[in-house]
């Protein structure tokens, strides 16, 4: 069984200072909480941009004052959204991959999101696809629902996306695949044999689904994109935080936590 790769998810798009009022938004904000996430145990930040007043924002220079500022606190892994915010263009998502960061996220279908539409169009996860490759930036599959799941099976069948493959499974969205553990079961099933993989469990469903993923092999995803509290009712005061905590589960459970450099060694990162 590999080393257990933590990924903190800082900030998000949707998340705002009046629900969370520890939510980093600047860059400075963004570097400082990698830094501590870093220091707890994470080995992959995941970044999402925002313009001072909090906006979501794709501006490739916000991430590359992003990557910047993490980088001069810290040695971890940068993966960057692609996603961005509901209703953004394609166009617009896809920009922040030209800085050449280690990883992005690349979403393979649509699903209903909340109250909204987060849409992908086959054209547009194939050009996501190409600029990633040419760029070498490693893809981390992002998987709503189980149509995605197939969808990137046949991405990889027809060459489209390379192998090993790196999922995120991210459970519990309204309108993806619910978060509980015969969902997490059932998607572990029709992964591909070679595949790596992470789950971020959505709300209440982080903290159940991260333990099983520590048991079953696989990777974790926890911050204040998914969820913000510690435990029912109580915010939790950073997002090292709720890294601290999945590093005390992985030391009880006897999973010994990655450095970033063996994480780049399990996700066959491209050397830089």
């Amino acid at each position: 069984m590999d080393k257990l790769i933590i990924t903190a998810a800082l900030t998000g798009a949707e998340v705002s200072r009046e629900q969370q009022a520890a939510l980093p938004i600047t860059p400075e904000e963004i570097g400082i909480a990698a830094a501590e996430c870093a220091a707890a145990g994470a080995s992959i930040v995941h970044v999402h941009a925002r313009w001072p007043d909090g906006t979501p924002t794709q501006d490739k220079e916000i991430y590359r004052q992003i990557m910047d500022e993490v980088s001069q606190r810290c040695d971890v892994i940068v993966q960057i959204s692609t996603g961005g915010a509901v209703g953004m263009s394609a166009h617009e998502r896809l920009a922040p991959v030209a800085l050449r960061p280690e990883m992005a996220t690349l979403s393979m279908g649509s699903v209903n999101f909340g109250g909204d539409v987060f849409y992908n169009h086959p054209s547009d996860i194939d050009a996501f696809a190409r600029e990633m490759q040419l760029q070498g930036v490693k893809p981390e599959l992002e998987i709503f629902d189980s149509g995605m799941l197939a969808t990137a099976k046949r991405w990889l069948d027809k060459g489209a996306l390379a192998s090993p493959a790196h999922f995120d499974l991210v459970m519990g969205v309204p309108g993806g695949m619910v978060g509980t553990p015969q969902a997490l079961m059932y998607m572990l099933s029709e992964l591909p044999p070679d595949a790596t993989w992470t789950v971020a469990g959505i709300g209440a469903a982080q903290l159940p689904l991260t333990t099983m993923a520590i048991l079953l092999g696989g990777h974790v995803r926890v911050g204040f994109e998914d969820n913000i509290y510690y435990r029912k009712g109580e915010l939790a005061v950073s997002n090292a935080q709720l890294v601290a905590r999945i590093v005390r589960i992985a030391n009880e459970l006897d999973r010994p936590v990655a450095t970033p450099q063996e994480a780049r060694q399990i996700l066959n990162l491209a050397a830089r």
